[in-house]
């Protein structure tokens, strides 16, 4: 069985939370629980815990201070920050950690169960890592390889992670850039903050959402210019833009010419190449 901290200084939503673990992970988790930051610290690692839920607004020390004491003796654990405050400041400081998550309260229990389960099989992998390792390694030579291997597999867990994280956005943009979507309507379809989200999509694309969008539409409205049968008020509507002339205005932003002008030279670069091809017969 496992240990879970959860930690908040509102009776309540301890409670709450408690119950949910309850109900779905019964004879999984145990549950530990800890009124504030402080407390949360030291239980944590007294507790021998695997997964950290934190509040971040509690008295003395916060759960982002806690997480980062924590993650400093722990690199393998899997930290959950459960909160009611969607700012941009906390979202960045939870990726400094490596959280697994960073979820809104009040929140459905499904978004709970999800990361935890996720949580869950972390914590197996990491015992079943332990015990294939045998006994801990003593010199400090064997101390430097163990520290470089975790390293390594951190980066590797985080790499797996982000690239599932990009896939996802990929799909979803993939399906509905045709439709008049958002950064929020991608975030609540992830299942992310929007200032999370913000953050999480930089990292992943190194660009925004926005500049994302608008290049990936651009794209796709390029395909369909090359065809003289779709006008380009069609291809606007067809790539997400309801007004024509904002699609003009965004794709020579982005392509350095009107819509009209580039299908034009796309018919020009073919003329030449059949001209070309006739000469060479």
């Amino acid at each position: 069985m496992y240990r879970v901290l959860v930690a908040d200084d509102e009776p309540i939503e301890r409670t709450v939370v408690n119950k949910t673990i309850q109900k779905y992970f019964k004879g999984q988790l145990e549950v530990v629980e800890a009124v504030n930051g402080r407390e949360a610290v030291q239980l944590f690692f007294e507790k021998e815990c695997q997964i950290a839920l934190l509040d971040i607004e509690m008295p003395g020390i916060n759960g982002l201070e806690a997480a980062e004491r924590i993650r400093e003796n722990d690199k393998e654990c899997s930290i959950v920050f459960l909160t009611a405050f969607d700012e941009f400041g906390y979202a960045k400081r939870a990726i400094c950690v490596h959280a697994l998550d960073y979820l809104l309260k009040p929140g459905a229990d499904e978004e709970l169960i999800a990361v935890l389960e996720e949580a869950i099989q972390i914590a197996k992998e990491n015992e079943q890592r332990t015990e294939e390792n045998g006994a801990q390694r003593n010199t400090e030579s064997e101390r430097n390889i163990a520290q470089e291997e975790n390293e390594n597999w951190e980066q590797s867990t985080e790499n797996v992670r982000m690239t599932a994280v990009a896939e996802g956005i990929r799909e979803y943009i993939d399906t509905h850039y045709m439709e008049d979507i958002s950064l929020q309507t991608a975030a609540g379809a992830m299942n992310y903050s929007e200032a999370y989200f913000c953050k999480i999509f930089k990292q992943c694309f190194d660009k925004s959402f926005i500049v994302y969008l608008s290049e990936y539409r651009v794209e796709k409205a390029k395909q369909l210019l090359a065809d003289v049968v779709n006008n380009v008020k069609n291809i606007s509507a067809s790539v997400g833009y309801r007004d024509s002339n904002y699609f003009a205005k965004v794709f020579k932003r982005v392509v350095g010419t009107t819509p009209t002008e580039y299908r034009m030279q796309v018919l020009r670069a073919a003329g030449n190449k059949d001209s070309q091809g006739k000469q060479d017969e």
